[in-house]
């Protein structure tokens, strides 16, 4: 993933209120949900929740499936992840260096008995 994307994901997800639709959609799971039961597990109003929805849609985060007159929307496990690893892809990196580094670039040696 290149940081553009990222940050587009992130950016989507950058509002408690957003975080909120996103959490309910994801303690959905695949069923997803419509607006109205959205509305009622979050008490958001139509239109901020349309808002944000439409955010969280144009940042990759939430898919919108259109059933008849009725809109489904899931979490998009998938972005999610691919979200997730982008930022975890570097976890801890400096501190292997410099464990390396203080060990004299090789790994920890056990301690002499005695």
């Amino acid at each position: 993933m290149d940081w553009t994307k990222a940050a587009e994901g992130f950016s989507a997800m950058g509002s408690e209120a957003r975080l909120q639709v996103l959490r309910a959609l994801i303690r959905a799971g695949s069923a997803g949900l419509t607006v109205g039961d959205i509305q009622t597990r979050t008490g958001m109003a139509p239109s901020t929740l349309a808002h944000h929805l439409k955010a969280l849609a144009a940042g990759g985060v939430v898919e919108q499936e259109k059933q008849g007159r009725t809109v489904i929307n899931r979490a998009s496990y998938a972005r999610l992840n691919a979200l997730a690893q982008f930022i975890l892809s570097e976890c801890c990196a400096d501190e292997a260096l410099l464990a390396g580094a203080l060990c004299g670039g090789s790994e920890a040696k056990e301690p002499a008995d005695g």
